[in-house]
């Protein structure tokens, strides 16, 4: 049989994918600053790099009045946030689009 049929098939996996490193509002209730940035999430290990593009999500209710700085949100975690009287900032660079959940 050709080696070709014989390999399992895997899948495409393209070269430019941009792979975030996921938040969610509920990990952001042990926090006690009201300024969260990647450099503080990572000092928490709530993340592994800092340079690696950050994501909000909205699983979990939003601390009060915070400042929060990311590359991507979703719209609910948006809405839950600044419900809460917190504000997004997004990081510039390629990765800052508002997603869907």
């Amino acid at each position: 049989m050709p080696l070709q049929r014989r390999i399992p098939k895997r899948g495409f996996t393209p070269l430019d994918r941009e792979e975030f490193q996921v938040v969610n509002l509920r990990d952001l209730a042990g926090v006690e600053e009201t300024e969260i940035t990647p450099e503080l999430l990572a000092g928490y290990r709530m993340i592994r790099s800092v340079e690696k593009p950050v994501k909000l999500l909205a699983i979990g209710e939003a601390p009060k009045g915070l400042s929060i700085t990311v590359d991507a949100v979703s719209k609910t975690a948006r809405d839950k946030v600044e419900s809460a009287g917190g504000t997004i900032v997004l990081r510039s660079g390629p990765a800052a689009p508002e997603t869907e959940d």
